[in-house]
């Protein structure tokens, strides 16, 4: 196991970007409206050139962020989180126009990213995607819009279709219940590496129309451009999704905001023979499930590093109201359960702590075995903080149900990342996964 410290200088850099979340960035959540895109905010971190650092760092920094920011907002947390969710297929794999086009607005904040990869009946199994990418008959008469062609936007509309049939337990910020399938571990292309030029419109391949649904995805119907991936090829499972980069403005596009627990942007997309050309693949076409999993693999480590982010707030507020609290004669600080509890908690976010970290590092060290530390940080991290929030608000009592309350806000953020970009079952599967594939068969 790789053995990891922050050293002084990161240290300092996490100190500062508390003291920037609080000074800067909680005054502009306070000011948002619950479940839309927070534009102040994003503009806000641009500016603060925190999510161009997304693009120009690993994942540790990544990770460094993601805690620091949710140790004091959440909202910020997640509004960088999403930035970079919905871009970083972009820039992996996107052409130089793609990249040209929107990576400048996502880094300084005017442009807003969203990842669309989960649907009605495709959450946690991903390579079931049903969004159809049919190809176009009438490719001599139908193109793709260009920047200035104005069509039905996806931003406040209502068609889209509800999620009430579906049996997919819902995800929040980032909405991408992952699969169980890994791929090579460790970094993917660099925006050096990616390709310079569209793919060649071989027969077949250069127009489609998407048809179907998406859903729990956050920033929509709001966000500007989604990446999105759907079946190219019928019946080839994994093999058979395409990633395509989908401007908010196609015609045919359209969504509906979801009312969900957590204050964040959520809705779902429904599309009617979109138009998309081989200028808007990003990667291969039939090769876009593995854009999906390097960015879910770049990505779950940093879940982990919210969740400990969110109990180390939760785990402080602790310290704080049990130092003080007079109960039973004395502080709550003094009877032996609260302090044995208290420890635990401290011993829990600190060990989920380190291996979301040390993931991290591993991935940017392309180690082999990041499939696995990967899951095994986001798993624990997440359950962890379920299991701090939960104590914190008992010890705290019902005034950490009161609307409003520090705890309310975080008892209500803390269950999504659970399910999101993969299920703590799906988590503990791709772990079991690896550990079996390393054992040879009698």
């Amino acid at each position: 196991m790789t053995a990891f410290s922050l050293d002084p200088a990161q240290t300092a850099w996490c100190a500062e970007l508390r003291a920037l979340t609080e000074e800067r960035l909680r005054p502009l959540a306070e000011k948002g409206e619950p479940g839309h895109v927070n534009r102040a905010l994003v503009a806000e971190l641009g500016r603060l050139g925190l999510i161009d650092r997304l693009f120009t760092s690993g994942a540790l920094d990544l990770c460094l962020m993601r805690e620091s920011l949710a140790h004091g907002c959440t909202e910020a947390e997640t509004a960088l989180a999403l930035q970079g969710l919905g871009a970083h297929p972009v820039h992996a794999y996107g052409t130089r126009a793609q990249r040209e086009r929107w990576l400048p607005r996502v880094a300084d904040g005017s442009a807003v990213a969203a990842f669309a990869l989960s649907e009605p009946g495709a959450g946690s199994d991903a390579a079931a995607l049903a969004l159809r990418a049919d190809r176009d008959a009438a490719r001599a008469s139908t193109s793709a819009p260009g920047p200035g062609e104005a069509a039905p936007a996806a931003r406040g509309a209502s068609s889209a279709a509800s999620p009430a049939a579906s049996g997919v337990a819902p995800g929040v910020p980032g909405v991408v219940p992952a699969a169980s399938g890994t791929v090579p571990a460790g970094p993917g292309p660099s925006v050096v590496e990616a390709q310079e030029s569209p793919v060649a419109e071989r027969e077949g391949w250069g127009r489609w129309r998407l048809s179907g649904e998406k859903c729990w995805i956050s920033n929509a119907p709001e966000a500007d451009f989604y990446t999105v991936f759907a079946r190219t090829t019928p019946g080839a499972g994994a093999r058979g999704v395409t990633a395509f980069l989908v401007p908010a403005d196609r015609p045919g596009l359209t969504g509906t905001p979801l009312d969900m627990l957590s204050p964040h942007p959520i809705g779902a997309l429904a599309f009617d023979a979109v138009p998309v050309t081989a200028d808007d693949v990003l990667g291969e076409p039939d090769r876009g499930f593995r854009v999906a999993m390097h960015t879910l693999n770049l990505f779950r480590p940093s879940v982990g590093a919210f969740a400990v982010g969110m109990a180390g707030a939760a785990l402080a507020a602790t310290l704080t109201h049990t130092a003080e609290r007079e109960a039973f004669g004395g502080r709550l600080k003094d009877l032996q359960t609260v302090a044995h509890q208290v420890a635990e908690m401290a011993l829990r976010t600190e060990a989920a702590r380190l291996m979301v970290y040390a993931a991290a590092a591993a991935y940017d060290e392309g180690a082999p075995d990041v499939p696995r530390r990967a899951a095994m940080a986001k798993l624990l991290a997440t359950e962890t903080a379920q299991y701090v929030v939960d104590a914190a608000v008992q010890l705290h009592g019902a005034r950490a149900l009161c609307r409003g309350h520090l705890l309310e806000h975080l008892y209500r953020e803390v269950r999504a990342p659970r399910i999101y970009e993969g299920a703590s079952e799906v988590q503990r599967a791709v772990i079991a996964k690896e550990l079996y594939a390393s054992v040879e068969a009698p």
